[in-house]
């Protein structure tokens, strides 16, 4: 009997998570673990509310109170879920840094021009300087995971946190899209001066040539130069706003057929990201820029199923954006979403999760 074998055999998932073990009170270490959770604390450009760095540990405390048997995914906790140690210096660069951004940020606010004062603008190039070495680092990381063989998912952070996730998953992948929940479009060049701003990801990503498609769902704000973006993208980003989503509601089409034409634009290979302001703000009071509207928590989550069950592939997945608040309501929220994101993305690559629990049927 293998040592993982012993240890699901005598570990009770109805009892409270282990403290001292690894996300969810896992008892498996990371050999034994199918899916790695690579935590990435990290808020430098963040330009409006603060606390996503904090995210990936409020979610791991939080997950200790998850119970494993899930509806949709009953035996997903034999697989394995092992949380990374982030190196030490991604908290501290994020908070040093997230310092020396904020008087280039005021100045902006200010209508002042960064590149006329020699100071600021010496830090700017600092602040991309230090952002471009991150997502090297995330990149190297998630490549040695993965060249083990794991399922590896990245926790965030903002947003800005999963483009050398998407490097890495596009260096083992010639084509594949993201399927991108968010109440933002993520399409700015550079917002404010910051190459690698949260709110720039997605056009980021737009320059690797493997991501042949970005279908954004749940999309409240966007300005003119993302609009241009889109309709200059050659059909490449396709955008679901929430209020196309809710007027097709109001006028009889089903959550599920608006499900099934997501799923059917996207390129058989899909990354899963999930800014948690996609959700409705009582998911998450505490994220940075939330903005009225939003999926409901269960319309997310079918549609993650949805896609799990489908023809496509998922290839990875990353969870941004969660920001603890003086309680534990948004990391409670996010390690809920987290697990049921682990969950599809085990199914959609075809590991035993176990028959789904059904009631009154």
């Amino acid at each position: 009997m293998s040592t993982k074998q012993y240890k699901i055999d005598n570990f009770d998932p109805s009892q409270p998570g282990l403290a001292d073990a690894s996300i969810y009170g896992l008892p498996f270490t990371a050999e034994e673990s199918e899916i790695i959770i690579i935590p990435v604390p990290w808020e430098v450009t963040v330009s409006y509310g603060a606390g996503a760095s904090e995210g990936p540990e409020a979610i791991l405390e939080a997950s200790y109170q998850v119970d494993l048997l899930h509806q949709s995914y009953p035996e997903l906790w034999k697989l394995g879920i092992f949380y990374d140690d982030a190196p030490n210096n991604w908290a501290a660069d994020s908070e040093e840094y997230k310092g020396m951004a904020q008087p280039i940020i005021e100045a902006l606010e200010n209508g002042e021009d960064v590149s006329t004062f020699p100071a600021l603008q010496a830090d700017l190039d600092k602040i991309n300087k230090v952002c471009k070495q991150l997502k090297e680092q995330v990149k190297d990381r998630v490549l040695y995971w993965m060249n083990l063989g794991k399922k590896v998912v990245l926790l965030g952070g903002d947003h800005s946190t999963p483009l050398g996730y998407y490097e890495a998953l596009a260096a083992k992948n010639e084509d594949f899209g993201i399927l991108h929940f968010d109440a933002h479009m993520d399409l700015r060049e550079a917002y404010e001066g910051f190459t690698y701003s949260h709110a720039s990801i997605m056009y980021n990503t737009l320059k690797l040539p493997q991501v042949s498609k970005i279908v954004q769902v749940g999309i409240r704000d966007f300005c003119e130069q993302e609009l241009e973006t889109v309709k200059n993208s050659g059909n490449r980003v396709l955008v679901h706003t929430d209020s196309d989503i809710k007027a097709a509601a109001f006028e009889g089409k089903s959550w599920k057929d608006q499900c099934d034409q997501i799923i059917a634009s996207l390129p058989e290979k899909v990354c899963i990201s999930f800014d948690i302001d996609g959700l409705y703000r009582w998911y998450c009071p505490n994220t940075g820029t939330p903005v009225p509207g939003g999926l409901s928590y269960e319309e997310a989550t079918y549609l993650i199923s949805k896609l799990a069950s489908s023809n496509k592939t998922i290839i990875g997945m990353d969870l941004v954006e969660v920001a603890p608040g003086d309680d534990d309501w948004d990391g409670n929220v996010g390690a809920r979403l987290l697990f049921h994101m682990c969950g599809a993305f085990a199914q959609s690559q075809g590991m035993q999760t176990g028959q789904p629990i059904l009631f009154n049927k």
